[in-house]
């Protein structure tokens, strides 16, 4: 298992300098990771450093509580593949599952999807705060819709990802799509349990830690 492959290498935060960035694009191009996930202000200059590598660029759109409109996440998607994104992961509106208010949902998630022109897009759709049946329900739609992966977790939530939920997520959307699993992923046994769930992306902060195997102390490692 080349576990590098799996790891999109994040560095999200109102606080992220352009030193972090450096170090983040550095430790990404050291280990040959899938990308790197950075805010929207950072893809442009990401791009330019990851040119001549295989290191994909990954952003996010509505980060982090999905609460833009449509109209403005769509733009988000134009402008982050304007500037070389690669990958797009959005977060759906949380309140809409709730409701299910499907026809919101998959009409947002058609308009990114074709906003993103050909890129992979990976929908947040935040498990912490879902029902099984909604968890289930999401997923479906998300694939459906033409996105590529269904992500667990954006990180601010109370909870990120587990197994059980990952579990269910690739039960539901079966050989039509993929699984992100993110949040929480402090050891490589936490990370070969997600990939064994069925998660073919782990979204994390600590991919070098990974890679070394050492257990990560903290709250959240997305």
């Amino acid at each position: 298992m080349n576990l590098n492959q799996y790891i999109d290498h994040t560095k999200l935060g109102p606080t992220v300098s352009l030193a972090q960035i450096d170090q983040l694009i550095a430790e990404a191009i050291k280990y040959q990771f899938k990308s790197v996930c950075v805010s929207p202000v950072w893809v442009k200059y990401a791009k330019e450093k990851l040119a001549s590598t295989n290191v994909l660029v990954c952003t996010v759109v509505g980060f982090p509580h999905g609460t833009s409109t449509t109209k403005v996440k769509i733009y988000e998607t134009k402008e982050a593949v304007k500037d070389g994104a690669d990958e797009i992961d959005m977060v759906v509106h949380v309140a809409d599952v709730k409701a299910q208010n499907k026809k919101a949902i998959s009409k947002e998630i058609k308009g990114i999807v074709k906003a993103a022109a050909g890129r992979t897009v990976k929908v947040i759709i935040e498990t912490a705060y879902l029902e099984k049946k909604e968890i289930t329900s999401v997923s479906k739609l998300a694939i459906k819709a033409g996105a590529h992966f269904v992500k667990t977790s954006t990180g601010y939530a109370p909870s990120g990802a587990n197994v059980t939920d990952v579990k269910l997520m690739k039960k539901v959307v079966g050989d039509a799509g993929e699984i992100k699993a993110s949040g929480g992923i402090r050891s490589m046994e936490d990370a070969k349990a997600m990939i064994e769930a069925g998660a073919t992306r782990l979204g994390t902060s600590s991919g070098v830690s990974l890679m070394e195997g050492e257990k990560i102390n903290g709250n959240t490692t997305y």
